[in-house]
């Protein structure tokens, strides 16, 4: 049978069967049928190349008698022999790479090694010279010590110069053998402590591998070797600082300061008698001690000075530019101050104040036909409303005093004029009202000369406008007036400066947060800007002007609210710009600490004997708790003046706690405690305090016009007053003779001189005019029947309760008492 003929398939090339017994426990065998294939063999197609006559078959490869496996073609064995022959070459190619490659490596970390060797030999050889140079000045500085000490040398001869010039003089020390330098073996391969090239894992899991010392470490130990051969350590120079010390510090931060370390400054106050750890306090002059005691220089400084990075500096005339004028209006409630304001703005401000009066300082920029921008303040006119009052008339430049033509001065009115002349601004009168049927302008100027405001009709220097709000009668002439007013001021700020304000109003919002509005008085604040405001901080957020629009920056004159408050500030408070949060943050943790010690050492400024007379005065005086919650901060304090008005020597209000903000369950909690109702004055209770309230039985009072809570606070104050008892007087009755009966007593027969006799009246006895007791009566019998009354003339008996020392002549006072209730006026 030829090789391109076909082989039928049969089972010799297929696997081999066989039998396998296994053997079991307790004598228990079986016979297993397993099946074993045979190998497959490839063999070359004859003729191919490496398998020629005369040639050697290679390696692994079958001969040319070596049987064909079955199936296979001559084409399909020809490829399969290429494929061997491409993979052996692949694999010599990749094999030379990797060599290759290793060799270059091998160079190149020799070749680094060379070089740190190098560097290394260069090192010892420094150190070398270094340390043979020391030795040499220090055998010349003991030569020189020696030929100082020893005795003067005779001269030498002539015939043993020679021999002196070799031979060292008798009393000269003999030279010290210079020692043999130690010779350092150069590290070999295997003892190099340094890491060359790459730590492998090898290294690192070695024994020694993962111990060797580093790159710093070795350099360490040069420096080391240096100095020592240098002849020790150089001493650094002292470096002596200035040391600023407050009233007391901390004595890590004093350690901090001097460039220290702290367990040298606990000892040093150990050593002088101080037991204090690195975070307790110390005085300035301990401190002192121990700065002066480490050799640098202290500064004094107070807890005060932080605040000097507010700078006050002067501005330069030349960079001042004019400004706009600030305006308030002023004068008695109800006298026209916002209609007339509502008039130059042609704006309806009144409709949105509760009650038609007005609750809060307005602020508000106006631009005339004339181009001229003026900044308006509407104050509160109310009695309440005096301190908002005063703080607008401390940031305004002119004021105008309203005054209605058919009502005239007024207390507010003259008030008014306090503030104005306190302030030591210049006054305009408004005269509104003048459309009214009893309008009498003249009467309002002479009323103004008890007060010593002289208008320019009576000869005067104070500018007066017949104005009417309502038919806008000579607005035209008081914009005049202003602007000649403010041209004479001349008034000028430098606008490229760190903004300086004045707070006008301050209130907690829901939705922004604390604003403060805030009248720019110098500079210009921008957005961004960080500023300190009383005892608060903040970062300017947002500007908002008098038109609810929001504007990047605010110049001198211009009112604007401020968004990016931490807290509430008090209304009157100024602004200033700072650098930095940090100095911001430490000026208003200072003030507030410096407040907070103020109210302390206010209410500790007292003597035991003073505490128990108020203690006592106290008892004697009813109190009326309440807590107050308003919309703004100066709604707020007007309401706890007007509530330490109220009250006299028997009676008071005293206010638990007042803020700004919406009814919260702190605050019901604390009116619960105190049995206090809670006045809200245009706010509400949320829903948690609503609750709380119900539940424990806090009453709730809303508010929005300053009379109607005024009003029922005075009334409930007056619920606390004792009633006032009252003596009328009935008449008199003469004793005429005294009588002593069984079972009651001493009886006065007696006969009603004046007026009438009653029982349940009171009585006096009177002995020569003079009272000698004062009691009730026991009975009061006409004849032998007990009776209610007994009129004049006639003649009666009378026993005293507990009391019998009575004697004929002596006369009964009858009167009867009525208590009438007491209010506040």
């Amino acid at each position: 049978m030829s090789d391109n003929e076909k082989k039928p398939l049969g089972v010799r090339g297929g696997p081999r069967s066989g039998h396998v017994k296994q053997s079991f426990s307790h004598g228990r065998t079986k016979s297993v049928v397993v099946e074993t294939k045979r190998k497959r063999v490839v063999v070359p197609k004859p003729g191919t190349p490496g398998n020629s006559a005369g040639s050697a078959a290679p390696s692994g490869t079958p001969s040319k008698s070596a049987p064909r496996p079955a199936g296979i073609s001559d084409a399909e064995m020809e490829r399969r022999l290429k494929a061997v022959q491409a993979a052996k070459a692949s694999e010599a190619d990749e094999a030379q790479r990797r060599a290759a490659e290793d060799l270059a490596r091998e160079e190149e970390r020799n070749r680094k090694r060379a070089e740190i060797e190098e560097k290394e030999r260069e090192e010892r050889e420094r150190e070398e010279r270094a340390r043979k140079k020391a030795e040499e000045e220090e055998d010349k500085r003991a030569e020189k010590k020696a030929a100082e000490a020893a005795p003067e040398p005779a001269p030498p001869s002539p015939e043993n110069a020679p021999v002196a010039d070799k031979a060292p003089t008798r009393g000269a020390p003999p030279k010290k053998a210079k020692p043999e330098p130690e010779r350092r073996e150069k590290p070999g391969k295997g003892d190099d402590r340094r890491r060359s090239g790459k730590l492998t894992l090898n290294q690192a899991l070695s024994e020694d591998g993962g111990r060797r010392r580093s790159m710093a470490a070795m350099k360490r130990k040069q420096e080391r070797a240096r100095q020592k051969a240098m002849g020790g350590p150089q001493q650094r120079e002292k470096v002596t600082r200035d040391v600023q010390v407050p009233e007391t510090i901390v004595v890590s931060e004093l350690a901090n300061r001097m460039a220290e370390r702290v367990a040298d400054v606990v000892k040093a106050l150990m050593q002088n008698g101080i037991m204090a750890t690195q975070n307790q306090s110390i005085d300035a002059d301990t401190a002192e001690l121990i700065v002066e005691e480490f050799g640098h220089r202290i500064q004094r400084v107070s807890d005060a000075d932080v605040e000097d990075v507010i700078q006050q500096v002067e501005d330069d005339p030349k960079e001042l530019k004019t400004r706009p004028p600030v305006i308030t209006i002023m004068g008695h409630v109800d006298h026209g101050k916002t209609s007339l304001l509502d008039a130059i703005r042609k704006t309806n401000v009144v409709s949105g104040e509760a009650g038609g009066i007005t609750q809060h300082i307005g602020a508000y920029q106006v631009t005339t036909e004339s181009g001229a921008v003026l900044t308006f303040l509407d104050t509160p006119g109310h009695a309440a409303f005096t301190s908002m009052r005063s703080r607008g008339a401390q940031v305004t430049d002119i004021v105008i005093l309203v005054v209605a033509a058919d009502d005239s001065v007024m207390p507010q009115t003259i008030e008014a004029i306090k503030h104005a002349r306190a302030a030591g601004v210049p006054m305009i009168v408004a005269i509104n009202k003048i459309d009214r049927p009893g309008a009498d302008p003249d009467k309002v100027r002479a009323e103004l000369l008890q007060h010593e405001v002289i208008v320019e009709k009576m000869s005067g220097d104070v500018l007066d406008v017949e104005v009417s709000a309502i038919n806008g009668t000579g607005l035209d002439e008081l914009l005049e007036n202003i602007a000649l007013q403010a041209e004479l001021l001349e008034l000028r700020a430098n606008p490229d400066r760190a903004a300086i304000g004045a707070v006008i109003e301050a209130q907690l919002d829901v939705g922004r947060g604390p604003v403060a509005t805030v009248l720019i008085q110098n500079g210009t604040l921008h957005q961004g800007d960080i500023f300190v405001v009383g005892e608060q901080w903040g970062k300017v957020r947002a500007l908002v002007n008098d038109h609810g629009d929001r504007v990047p920056e605010a110049g001198p004159s211009v009112p604007v609210e401020v968004l990016g408050l931490n807290g509430t500030p008090e209304a009157g408070d100024v602004l200033n710009v700072v650098e930095t949060e940090a100095q911001a943050r430490e000026i208003s943790e200072y003030r507030q600490e410096a407040a907070k010690d103020k109210r302390a050492a206010a209410g500790a400024a007292t003597t035991l004997e003073q505490l128990m007379a108020k203690a006592k005065e106290d008892a004697d005086v009813s109190e009326l708790p309440i807590v107050v919650k308003a919309d703004v901060q100066g709604s707020a304090e007007a309401i706890v003046q007007a509530m330490e008005k109220i009250g006299n020597e028997e009676v008071r209000v005293r206010v638990l706690h007042y803020g700004v903000g919406a009814i919260t369950e702190t605050d019901i909690g604390l009116a619960e405690a105190s049995g206090a109702p809670v006045i809200g004055f245009n706010v509400r209770a949320n829903a948690p305090a609503r609750q709380s309230a119900n539940q424990k039985g806090v009453e709730i009072r809303y508010y929005s016009v300053i009379y109607d809570l005024v009003d029922d606070v005075k009334a409930a104050a007056s619920g606390l007053l004792s009633a006032e008892v009252r003596e009328h007087f009935i008449g008199y009755a003469e004793i005429k003779e005294v009588f002593k009966v069984t079972g009651v007593g001493k009886v006065a027969g007696c006969q009603v001189t004046e007026g009438a006799a009653r029982r349940s009246a009171g009585v006096r006895l009177l002995r020569d005019n003079v009272v000698i007791h004062e009691g009730t009566l026991k009975t009061l019998k006409r004849f032998k029947d007990e009776v209610k009354e007994v009129n004049v003339g006639q003649e009666c008996g009378m026993a005293f309760e507990n009391y019998e020392d009575i004697r004929p002549g002596d006369v009964i006072e009858i009167f009867v008492r009525e208590e009438v209730e007491r209010s506040l006026d």
